[in-house]
């Protein structure tokens, strides 16, 4: 099979490169930005007397950066046109991530706060698909317009990787003559806040512990009664914006339901397959910076008065990274472009294992590529002066969120074996 790159999407890289370096470079260096991205990185971007926050300065600086992108119409290229977008295909956007993230660290895309010129913008999705009306008009206007924000509320305290096994309740409750639920329960690692204005909040209103059906999707307001930001959880890589959060009698109106009833996994699941392709070409864009970077350090070093690229303890370790990473990226693409052929359902289906193989490969595959990095650099690589060290710390998270590996692979087991029907 001969793959290629429609011209359309490799067209489109050029333009975004010409416009990082027309509007975006110049906002990385004005006013001393470049301290966000080079050695002072952690330092500049965390607020250590507030609870370890991102400092208002840099989120301002993310905040503009997407805004500039917005202007010129990248921002929402993956969503439709009906908000704006370009009808992105997954092809399309796993390229482009690959792409900005194989650029290397800069206000472009920094993946630490899933901030790109090409936004992912997964939850105007959820809203066109699981949304009504009124909540499509109310919500996705001031999505688009940085105005809003929502927190994801799945995970909690007791209970990570199985979603259906949650202390968290809803139970049907009037208020003022007008039908609602009453929440009561925790959430944990609730990216966003406190800056996001809403938590998409999953909590069991019908059904046994263990069951998908019984669990719904409520949008709460973070300034619900009750509703109580906890400690936040500082992380490998800072800053952090992932807090505990806790429900105490928090009341919503039955409009606060996204979805259907007893439904909700069915809106958490709803992005998953395109989530994880797109994670999976930003990791393999980092790892194949790792590599390029290493390579040409080994080729420039020289001790002991020959370079360091002659050393088969050097080519060889490399050999085996580049070898991954150009597998990888043809598993990658092939997938993104079959997803493009098929329904979601679809998807989940027929190609759910090869996006799992494609996910967890690349989160191992990017932390291998910046560990050896750090390695052929020596002392230097070890310091914050490369970014060796960022980019793994970064991407080490991902071998737990959004699905742990070994879930992704139970997941590729369960296709294999036969255990998923």
């Amino acid at each position: 099979m001969l793959f290629t790159i429609p011209t359309e999407i490799t067209d489109y890289l050029h333009t975004l490169d010409a416009f990082i370096e027309r509007e975006i470079k110049p906002i990385e260096n004005r006013d001393d930005n470049i301290r966000f991205f080079d050695h002072r990185r952690e330092h500049a971007r965390t607020d250590w007397d507030n609870d370890g926050h991102p400092r208002a300065d840099w989120w301002a600086l993310l905040a503009e950066m997407r805004q500039v992108a917005d202007r010129a119409g990248h921002y929402r290229y993956a969503i439709p046109k009906e908000y704006g977008g370009q009808d992105g295909s997954n092809l399309a956007m796993a390229v482009i991530r690959h792409h900005l993230a194989h650029k290397g660290l800069g206000l472009h895309n920094d993946l630490q706060n899933e901030s790109s010129i090409v936004g992912n913008l997964v939850q105007v999705l959820m809203l066109r698909d699981f949304g009504t009306e009124q909540q499509k008009r109310d919500f996705i206007p001031p999505m688009l317009e940085g105005k809003m924000g929502w927190s994801f509320g799945l995970t909690e305290e007791h209970h990570g990787s199985d979603a259906t096994h949650m202390d968290t309740r809803a139970v049907p409750e009037m208020r003022d003559g007008v039908a609602g639920y009453r929440i009561n329960g925790n959430k944990m690692w609730t990216t966003g806040l406190p800056y996001t204005s809403h938590v998409m909040t999953f909590a069991r209103t019908s059904g046994d512990n263990g069951k998908a059906r019984g669990i719904t999707c409520f949008v709460v307001p973070t300034d619900a009664a009750g509703f109580e930001i906890g400690e936040y959880l500082w992380t490998f890589n800072m800053p952090t914006d992932h807090p505990k959060v806790k429900y105490t009698d928090v009341w919503v109106p039955e409009s606060a339901i996204l979805g259907e009833l007893d439904n909700g996994l069915a809106v958490a699941q709803h992005f998953v397959h395109e989530n994880r392709i797109r994670q999976a070409a930003s990791s393999l864009g980092a790892a194949q910076y790792c590599i390029d970077e290493a390579v040409k350090y080994a080729r420039e070093r020289k001790p002991f008065g020959k370079a360091l690229a002659v050393n088969q303890g050097i080519q060889f370790p490399l050999v085996e990274l580049q070898t991954d990473a150009e597998m990888l990226r043809l598993l990658i693409y092939k997938t993104a472009a079959e997803m493009d052929t098929m329904s979601k359902p679809e998807v989940a289906v027929r190609l759910s294992d090869k996006v799992s193989m494609c996910n967890y490969k690349a989160n191992r595959l990017v932390c291998n590529a910046a560990d050896f990095a750090m390695q052929v650099h020596g002392g230097i690589g070890y310091s914050r002066h490369k970014p060796f060290e960022h980019i793994y710390r970064h991407h080490r998270r991902y071998r737990i969120t959004e699905g742990a590996e070994e879930i992704q692979m139970r997941k590729v087991a369960g296709h294999l074996f036969g255990f998923m029907g």
